[in-house]
């Protein structure tokens, strides 16, 4: 249920399992907020995409990005460290959506500033529900920093 303050958003998802895509775009589909998900397949186009960069050139900046650990190219500490070091990226919130479960990866993404850390549910409902809780979050119950 959108509440009238509900504004839709841009999400970047930076996920290299197709799987994982598709059951995210069917989460994002069926909340029916009106949100556009992009989807960038491993770390260096993640990084082309927040400095718009190549084909990415006029990629918006999104509001929220759904980011995976285990990636090619740069991994998404990697990731999530150059976005949370740079003055121009920082204030845009990151969830890890990963599926590893191991303290030391939980610690080092908040560490590295991850605003929420989400391991992955293998079961097909859950995976989805996750992901809707997560859009619902930030469309319905927080505030995010508008682009300027």
């Amino acid at each position: 249920m959108t509440t009238p303050a509900a504004t839709p958003i841009d999400v970047l998802l930076v996920e290299d399992d197709p799987g994982d895509e598709l059951m995210t775009r069917e989460a994002f589909e069926d909340n029916k907020i009106g949100n556009t998900l992009h989807v960038v397949r491993d770390g260096e186009e993640a990084l082309h995409f927040l400095y718009r960069q190549g084909e990415h050139a006029e990629a918006p900046r999104p509001d929220l990005i759904l980011l995976d650990l285990n990636l090619p190219k740069y991994d998404g500490r990697q990731v999530l460290e150059r976005i949370k070091s740079d003055p121009e990226l920082s204030h845009i919130p990151v969830v890890v959506l990963t599926t590893s479960a191991a303290e030391e990866d939980i610690l080092r993404s908040y560490k590295l500033h991850a605003n929420a850390y989400v391991t992955k549910p293998v079961d097909l409902d859950q995976f989805i529900a996750a992901v809707r809780q997560i859009d619902d979050f930030f469309v319905q119950v927080v505030r995010l920093p508008r682009q300027a």
